[in-house]
């Protein structure tokens, strides 16, 4: 033919094919647009973006690809001009003229063979169930994006001093780890006895180690730092649960007791600590060793010596408040003027003797010297009266003569959700494990220290929305089918028809969770996109196949059989080379290349591994579905093979 007729012919018998295809795939998508929280928030851009590329491309391919075609390709033939095909390309030609013989070979068995073929086709389906119900799940992968953040935890009632040298015993043993370049902490942040700091590892060329294998190595060293817990995390490009803890993961307990909550908050967490082949980097975020100091005074004594309660406390917080006293005023600024002690007369509670508050009269401060050389010294009122009436005209009473210093430990923060007292208990997992394996074995810990009913606990944060997102991915992939369903039932007028092209899914979801497995990947938020990629890619498989035996059977009047069959020969060459084109661009992503490439990788994977394994299954198993489902049709029509009837003219 000629290039123009060729070009025509060729953009009319695919044109229906490709239309399919790409309407299947937008479809796909459809559920994820819906989807509400941190998964439809994800996935809805990547959706938006898939569908619109997809659409577009459809038209690029039933127009602008003809007419290069039509313009660009060379007839064949030596008579033509055209260079004889080299030794690369004669060997590629006898290659796939070798496959195509074993899968026709491969091909007729399986027709032959259409009862043995259901059956593994149903072992698939069963094999597709199990892996997706037994694969470790998991929420998004670990970066080794080169930093670490870590959270100091010491005592609530340490010092500001002497935490400030813990933490320079711990940048040190960072410091010196070879896989770290800078490093710098601070105390102070949002509660008592804390701080943070950060941590930038070498370069990926310059180091062996990968960011969880550093905090492994740092963990045992920061233990030996005593009185100050330190826990390091790897700064992740993605994060969820709006929740700051130590750890990543959270787990709540809630209660309407105080004191149960703090017991059993603090078994719990202890008996977690034990559990270092699971859960690491244990902590909660219980704070009740504050050291607090209060003041009571006698009302009595006071109102004697002229003391009002609010003179007392205006004392205190002129001492150790914060006072606004004046503003200075220049032409472009102001600037508060602050009244407090200097810091080194106010460091701890003993400054409150030196604490003198105002009494009302000069009778008054006679009295107040009075009392306050009586609590001085009790066994001279002789003397303090007659130094009471030498300093007649003092009016500062100290505040010790009529009040008590008592210190007591007391919580420096209670924690709230949802009305009720709550203790978070955050935690890390350790390498190989996932949130099913931390579930269990807190369940376990909380039989095992028979934790009281009133106490409830639940995943929080982190965890919870990595549990959400696992309970919507099964109803993700049947939303997706369904729909898939529904939109080929529509382009094929036919209720069975779409069913044989949902027959390649099992096989792709088999062969990304085995991938996946092999890799020892957990089954995440990223594997998940991969899954719906196979989805939207695999079924042209069968799209390319049904279409020309449909078409077969209806203008040539070939059967079933003698029509799937051809469409698979036929077809057998751009199925292999869309899947080989699909598999070379997902394999960047499989073996990962810079920072950061832990996140990807996975998709890839995933994508890779449904894409062989489909391609090695659907090529047997889409035609024997498609023949068993004929049969089918046309038992419950009760009729038989229909051919075109003949006139013949004399």
């Amino acid at each position: 033919m000629g290039r123009m007729e060729a070009a025509l012919l060729g953009s009319k018998e695919v044109g229906f094919t490709v239309l399919s295809i790409s309407v299947s795939l937008v479809a796909v998508f459809i559920p994820l647009l819906f989807m509400e929280g941190l998964v439809g928030r994800l996935f809805r851009e990547f959706a938006v973006t898939l569908s619109v590329a997809v659409l577009i491309s459809l038209v690029i391919s039933l127009t602008t690809t003809p007419m290069m075609c039509a313009w660009l390709l060379k007839p064949g033939g030596a008579a033509a001009g055209r260079k004889p095909p080299g030794r690369l390309s004669r060997w590629a030609a006898a290659g796939q003229a070798r496959v195509l013989r074993w899968y026709a070979v491969s091909l007729d068995w399986a027709l032959a063979s259409l009862t043995l073929v259901m059956i593994i086709l149903v072992a698939v389906i069963a094999l597709n169930v199990y892996l997706f119900s037994a694969a470790p799940k998991g929420f998004f992968p670990q970066q080794d994006s080169g930093q670490l953040s870590g959270g100091l935890r010491a005592d609530q009632s340490i010092s500001s001093r002497a935490l400030g040298e813990k933490l320079r015993q711990v940048i040190a043993i960072v410091g010196r780890d070879p896989a770290v370049a800078t490093v710098v902490g601070f105390t102070g942040g949002g509660r008592a006895g804390g701080g943070f700091m950060f941590v930038n590892l070498k370069p990926a060329g310059e180091r062996s180690d990968s960011g969880q294998a550093v905090i492994a190595r740092l963990r045992p060293q920061l233990a030996q730092v005593t009185g100050l817990g330190v826990f390091l995390n790897t700064v992740q490009d993605v994060r969820a649960g709006g929740r700051q803890s130590s750890s990543t993961y959270q787990y709540t307990l809630k209660s309407d007791n105080l004191a149960d909550l703090r017991r059993w908050a603090t078994r719990l967490t202890e008996t977690l600590k034990q559990e270092t082949e699971v859960l690491t980097d244990v902590d909660t975020d219980q704070q009740e060793n504050g050291v607090e100091t209060r003041v009571e005074f006698d009302r009595d004594s006071a109102s004697r010596l002229g003391l009002t309660a609010s003179a007392i406390d205006s004392a205190l917080y002129n001492a150790f408040g914060q006072r606004q006293v004046a503003t200075i005023y220049d032409e472009l600024n102001q600037y508060r003027v602050i009244m407090e002690w200097s810091p080194r007369y106010a460091q701890g509670p003993a400054s409150l003797v030196d604490v003198h508050v105002p009494a009302r009269g000069a009778a008054v401060g006679a009295t107040a010297a009075a009392a306050s050389g009586t609590a001085a010294n009790p066994g001279a009122r002789d003397s303090s009266s007659g130094n009471a009436l030498s300093n007649a005209a003092t009016s500062l009473v100290p505040l010790s003569a009529v009040a008590r210093f008592i210190e007591r430990p007391t919580p420096t923060s209670i924690s709230h959700q949802d009305g009720e007292l709550a203790t978070t208990v955050s935690f890390n997992l350790a390498e190989g494990k996932t949130l099913d394996d931390a579930e269990r074995v807190i369940r376990q810990a909380e039989a095992d220290i028979g934790m009281a009913t009133n106490v409830r606990g639940s995943f929080q944060g982190t965890a919870l929305a990595a549990r959400q997102s696992q309970g919507q991915q099964a109803l993700l992939i049947v939303a997706a089918i369904a729909v898939i369903y529904i939109v080929l039932g529509i382009l094929y007028e036919s209720l069975i028809h779409p069913i044989t092209v949902l027959s390649t899914l099992p096989s792709a979801g088999v062969g990304a969770v085995l991938a996946l497995l092999l890799f020892r990947m957990d089954f995440s938020i990223i594997a998940l996109i991969g899954v719906f990629l196979l989805i939207g890619i695999v079924k042209k498989n069968a799209i390319l196949i049904i279409d020309f035996a449909l078409e077969a059977e209806r203008t040539r009047g070939l059967s079933a059989i003698d029509a799937v069959r051809e469409a698979c020969l036929l077809r057998f060459r751009p199925i292999l080379m869309t899947t080989l084109a699909a598999v070379l661009g997902a394999l960047p992503l499989a073996i990962g290349f810079g920072e950061g490439a832990e996140l990807r990788r996975p998709l890839g994977v995933a994508i890779i591994g449904g894409l062989i394994a489909s391609q090695v299954l659907t090529l047997l198993t889409t035609p024997v579905v498609y023949v068993v489902l004929d049969k089918l049709r046309r038992r419950r029509r009760g009729g038989g093979v229909l051919r075109p009837t003949t006139e013949v003219v004399a």
